[in-house]
């Protein structure tokens, strides 16, 4: 299998010196939400203005293996997504590395940005199934790069560990932005069992990346113990570079509690700056206006301090300032005043976000996916949350809810369907409305579907809702997890 192309280490332009404490995977809900300002979101692969959509289907069968995995790519225009000229890539597509293996979760985790720096963004694609030789579980990422005529499998790029080892998942947790002046285009951030790197783009060898920097993610002293789930970005400072933010639970003596590692960005590199309350699942937008993107954080399996599940899930808040995500929180959760509905056990209100301005009045809104949500006597059917952007910061003024048993909302709440899994707010007809994107990868029994939910003057609106699955794209769709990850 061909490897990148790999240095040595230029740990002093990564100041991670103190180390995060994060020793572990993340969940099967989160994927990798998060972005800078939303007027630069990556994910424009063929340069064209219009925003592309990427979608993992990490359960589908491929050249007859079970749970290879694939992605499907569907690109923007003047008229949104459609089903007609998607694009499919696996491990069988030509020009990608390796070969469609059982169990490898091609696309379990996704993600986005212009690794070369050439205007066109390219896709991240996380395999942490991936057996490097006997090494079982050792993962891997794929990199196909945008050109003009939009994502191809031809030349595309191979990320491993060093020295993989069993159960690492390499490329579990994915994330790319502009977070110094160390390569003309975007760092990607690479999250393991226990380590996190960073990779940039080699200009003197065309077509890939080299290892920039990594640090152990072990136990600081006296400090707790974060597992982590997902990577987002943000710029929380407003200095023109995008801050990290790795997102998790705590293991040891009180476990399941959200926390964040904060990690701000600068010219010459990124440094820890503190961990946060919040996590595991996290995403970023600018809320109230203010030139600051704000840290939301979703919880989506409360604690109590006795450590059992008391509440439906918490979304928190802090937002930007020239410190970066403040250290006061807003705490949301289905029982908040004008919220709908109400907060039950097992909800897991916040197991997605995605935050962007979905009626063009400036102010990015929160879309807050309950995966576990049960719909009447339907248990874990899902439901997904929007609520508003304004000056003040977030509001449930105006806030709106959706399930499959919502008028215009195609389909029926069937168990464990797991609707809002995964939700993106995205603008691909390049209005300055984003519309959402739902999915329920447990949908007909795990083949996973996602819907598109448009947006107008009002916001997002269930009016002339659709739905597709991987088969529509002309994909195995047969216990495909289609929607399992969405980039952000």
């Amino acid at each position: 299998m061909r490897k990148n192309r790999s240095t040595a280490l230029a740990a002093a332009s990564f100041l991670l010196l103190a180390g995060l404490s994060i020793a572990t995977a993340p969940s099967a809900y989160a994927g990798t939400p998060g972005s800078t300002h939303a007027d630069d979101r990556n994910s424009d692969f063929n340069g064209d203005g219009y925003e592309d959509v990427l979608v993992g289907a990490p359960g589908a069968t491929v050249s007859g293996k079970k749970g290879a995995g694939l992605v499907t790519v569907q690109y923007g225009s003047s008229r949104g997504i459609g089903t007609t000229g998607a694009a499919l890539f696996s491990q069988s597509t030509a020009g990608i590395a390796g070969a469609a293996e059982t169990g490898d979760g091609f696309g379990r985790a996704v993600a986005t940005g212009d690794l070369d720096g050439d205007g066109y963004d390219d896709a991240i694609v996380g395999i942490p199934g991936e057996d490097i030789g006997t090494v079982a579980d050792a993962g891997g990422i794929v990199i196909l790069w945008g050109a003009e005529a939009g994502l191809t499998g031809a030349a595309g790029d191979w990320l491993e560990a060093q020295e993989p080892t069993a159960g690492e998942q390499f490329g579990a947790g994915l994330a790319a932005a502009h977070f110094t002046n160390d390569t003309p285009g975007d760092l990607l951030a690479v999250l393991d069992r226990d380590e996190l790197q960073l990779f940039g783009y080699d200009a003197a060898a065309a077509g890939s990346l080299e290892r920039r920097s990594s640090a152990r993610l072990s136990a600081r002293a006296a400090e707790r113990d974060i597992l982590p789930k997902s990577l987002t970005t943000g710029d929380y400072d407003d200095n023109g570079f995008a801050d990290l933010v790795v997102s998790g639970v705590t293991a040891g003596d009180e476990p399941g509690h959200g926390w964040s590692s904060y990690l701000s960005g600068h010219a010459d590199g990124l440094t820890y700056e503190r961990d946060v309350r919040g996590g595991p699942v996290a995403a970023s937008g600018d809320i109230d206006n203010d030139g600051y993107d704000d840290l939301v954080t979703g919880e989506p399996n409360s604690p109590d301090d006795g450590g059992e599940t008391t509440t439906g899930g918490v979304v928190g808040v802090r937002y930007g300032g020239e410190s970066g995500p403040a250290d006061e929180v807003q705490w949301w959760t289905q029982d908040s005043a004008s919220v709908p509905g109400i907060a039950e056990r097992g909800d897991g209100w916040g197991t997605d976000l995605s935050v962007a301005d979905t009626n063009g009045d400036g102010y990015a809104d929160v879309a807050i996916g309950a995966a576990g949500e049960d719909i009447g006597t339907v248990a874990d059917a899902g439901a997904v949350w929007i609520l508003r952007g304004a000056a003040a910061g977030l509001t449930a003024t105006g806030a709106s809810s959706w399930d499959q048993d919502s008028a215009d909302v195609p389909g029926v709440p069937e168990k464990g369907d797991k609707w809002g899994g995964q939700v993106r707010l995205t603008d691909p007809n390049k209005d300055g409305r984003f519309g959402l994107l739902a999915s329920a990868p447990g949908e007909n029994a795990g083949d996973g579907f996602v819907w598109v939910l448009s947006a107008g003057a009002g916001g997002v609106t269930a009016s002339g809702s659709w739905t597709y699955g991987a088969d529509t794209l002309g994909a195995p769709s047969l216990g495909a997890a289609f929607g399992a990850a969405i980039d952000e």
